[in-house]
This record gives structure tokens, C-alpha cells and sequence, in this order.
């Protein structure tokens, strides 16, 4: 699809999103210097932290990392309110965190921090400087994921996240490639919005058929696993109100198999790593025949292009681009069929819990 192409694609600022790309470059050098800082100071163990919604977003930055890095360089992935409760008897005062909050005020997240300093750990975030949870890490160690134009997924956190995980990895030894990578990510944003432009009728179509389904299962693995968490539980869950089942490729082959029947929704979300033959596997099994007239959705990056990208880069933007077809524009199609407001929540947010 040509990028000059029109086409409407709802609740999507176009020329909003590729401003949006351009800033995120400039911030993406910010961030970079963080782990240039990192790397010079010297650190024991990088740990990733989140909870909810962010905890799954960094599944895919630990899967990445670990990918690339030998066995002594392996990054952890913390729950910030795991850690509230068991802390983690290999975090040092020269270990390293970073963590993310996109509303800044997440209480399991704001806790770990402020205990996290106190240990003397070195914390940095992707979040608004001003929040609570930017002013416990302090300006100087914060980004913000968002700005105003406010279009797009989870794939602008990524970005930034890379732009952190990966220096770290070049400065290792293990990803020589940071600088083309950053270079080509200019491409990411004209593409990404291409893709949208390509997936949008198919969205609008798998919503009308399936958003008001009683449940519904996703499947995925690799790194497009957490994802497929936050797609199920965060954004149809939480914002819908939808009873879904998220089961790894891996483990579908150990229960979940039986529920599967006619009537019931199966997706699936094939990525481009070594995973893709657990959901080579699964999709084999759902087309067999066996299951009845199951209604099976295969929803696979691999179709969809970054022109310009090294084919070394793919696994990393799978996830881009899963985040693009699903967090951003499926769930955007859920809500015009449901009509049932993204925002609205009946408890999250609502009261103190």
C-alpha cells in the first residue's frame, strides 16, 4: 500500500502518529544515553518491573534481550506487587530497574520504587516525569511514553524500551546492529501506519463477527506471548468486559485443546521467532478438521512489511506490529460494536482496593 494512500481508519490521527515517530526518535536518544549512563557506571543484573498491562508489554523486552545476550547477561522480569510482598534476593544496591507506568500513579509500581530506592537501586521509567511514580525515580531518570496526539499502541513504549535494552546489549557485545537499528526505526512509523491501513477492513470485519461472542480463546507464544496477554486480558477484559482464554502455543496441547468446539472463537497470533513452530503446530491441529466447524482466526506479522527493515530486525517489530493490529486497531472495532467506551471501568480506578 502506498503511504500517500488514503484511507479512514477510526479513532487514528495519521499525521499525528508519524509526528508522534519523529519526537519518539529524539526521545529515543534520551533514552539511550540512560544506558550509556547504565553501562559506564557499571551494574550486576538489569531487572525489568511492571504490573498488569506492563508486566506483559515486558515479557517481549525479556524474551528480546535474553534472545541476544549469553548466560550471564540474562535479564529478570520483576511483578512490581510480587515484589511489594517477596522482594528478590539477587537485587543488589548495584542492580538496575526499569519499569513503566503510563497514568504515573500505579500503586504497586509507586511502592516497589520507593523501596527500590531506599536500597540504593538505580531505577529508570517510562512515565510522566511530574507523576508520583516520576517524581519517586526522579525527573532526570524518566521518559514519557506519550504525548498529546495520543494514537497508536503499545509499539511507542517498545520503542523506547529498545532503545534502552538493545544499547544495553550493543554496549554487552551482543547486538552490533543498535545504530541501523535506530536508523531504520525513522521507517517504522510510515509503515506501521500502511499496516493499519491494510488490517483496518479485517478488523472491522473480525469485530462485527466476534465482539459480542460470549468468550473467546488467543493463543500466542515467543515474542508476541505478551501481547497476547494484554490484547485478552487488559484491553478486552478490563476495557470490555469480554470473558476470553490467553493460553501459550506451548501449553495449548496440555488442556486447553478440549475446549475448543464449534461456536467458540480460537485466534491465533504467529510471530517470527522460534516459537513459530509451537503455533505451526497449533494451527495444524485447528484446520485438521478435527475440531468441527471451529471458527479459527490466524493473525500472522509475517504478512505484514517494514520496507527497509533488516530481515535481522523482524522478530523485534513482530511485536510492533501485533500491538497495531490488536491492542490498537481490533480493540478500537470492539468498542464500535459493543458500544461499551475503552475508559469506562466499574472498579479499576475507581475506588482504593
Amino acid at each position: 500500500m502506498k503511504e500517500t494512500e488514503k484511507v479512514e481508519i477510526v479513532y487514528f490521527d495519521q499525521e499525528g502518529y508519524l509526528e508522534d515517530g519523529k519526537e519518539l526518535y529524539k526521545i529515543g536518544k534520551q533514552v539511550k544515553q540512560f544506558a550509556d549512563d547504565v553501562c559506564d557506571e557499571g551494574f550486576d543484573h538489569l531487572f525489568l518491573m511492571g504490573v498488569g498491562g506492563t508486566w506483559d508489554e515486558f515479557l517481549r523486552m525479556q524474551y528480546v534481550m535474553n534472545k541476544y545476550a549469553d548466560a550471564d547477561h540474562q535479564v529478570t522480569l520483576l511483578h512490581a506487587a510480587e515484589f511489594n510482598v517477596m522482594g528478590s534476593k539477587s537485587m543488589t544496591s548495584n542492580s538496575v530497574v526499569l519499569t513503566s507506568s503510563e497514568s504515573g500513579t500505579t500503586p504497586e509500581v509507586l511502592q516497589a520504587v520507593k523501596t527500590l530506592k531506599q536500597m540504593g537501586v538505580r531505577v529508570y521509567a517510562m512515565t510522566k516525569a511530574d507523576g508520583p511514580i516520576g517524581q519517586a525515580v526522579g525527573a532526570d531518570h524518566c521518559v514519557a511514553m506519550k504525548n498529546d496526539h495520543g494514537s497508536g499502541g503499545c509499539e511507542k513504549g517498545y520503542y523506547l524500551a529498545d532503545c534502552f535494552g538493545l544499547r544495553i546489549l550493543n554496549r554487552q557485545g551482543f547486538f552490533p546492529k543498535y545504530d541501523e537499528f535506530i536508523e531504520q526505526s525513522k521507517g517504522f512509523w510510515p509503515a506501521l501506519l500502511d499496516i493499519r491501513k491494510q488490517f483496518e477492513p479485517k478488523a472491522e470485519a473480525f469485530a462485527k463477527k466476534y465482539a459480542l461472542a460470549p468468550y473467546t480463546m488467543f493463543i500466542g507464544s515467543g515474542a508476541l506471548w505478551g501481547e497476547t496477554i494484554l490484547f485478552a486480558m487488559c484491553l478486552l477484559e478490563e476495557m470490555q468486559w469480554k470473558h476470553t482464554r490467553y493460553i501459550s502455543s506451548a501449553d495449548f496441547f496440555h488442556g486447553t485443546l478440549e475446549l475448543v468446539e464449534p461456536g467458540i472463537p480460537v485466534v491465533l497470533f504467529k510471530g517470527e521467532d522460534e516459537c513459530r513452530a509451537l503455533d505451526d503446530r497449533v494451527d495444524a491441529f485447528l484446520k485438521s478438521g478435527r475440531t468441527g466447524d471451529t471458527d479459527v482466526t490466524v493473525i500472522d506479522t509475517k504478512e505484514y512489511a517494514i520496507p527497509g527493515l533488516d530481515s535481522d530486525f523482524r522478530m523485534i517489530l513482530s511485536t510492533y506490529i501485533i500491538s497495531v493490529l490488536t491492542t490498537d486497531r481490533m480493540s478500537r472495532h470492539y468498542e464500535l460494536v459493543t458500544k461499551h467506551n475503552l475508559n469506562y471501568r466499574r472498579y479499576y480506578h475507581q475506588f482504593d482496593y
